[in-house]
């Protein structure tokens, strides 16, 4: 008899990004490093209207920004 539900176990991973990101790249910067200052830059000067996409999108990819220190 077969099943009647399928079920997959699915791991997932959470990403935060701290605010306030890196303002300009480095050279010794690694590749995380550059990808934060890059998300973090497009956060804070995004539109309301862009930053309503962007957090869609951060919703389904499981990436939060997350506020730190004195802004």
């Amino acid at each position: 008899m077969p099943q009647s539900i399928d079920y997959q176990k699915q791991m997932t991973e959470v990403v935060y990004i701290n605010l306030p990101g890196p303002t300009e790249p480095n050279p010794g910067m690694s590749g995380g490093e550059l990808l934060h200052g890059f998300l973090a830059e497009l956060y804070m000067g995004a539109k309301p209207e862009v930053k309503e996409i962007i957090n869609d999108l951060c919703m389904k990819w499981n990436v939060f920004y997350r506020k730190t220190g004195a802004q």
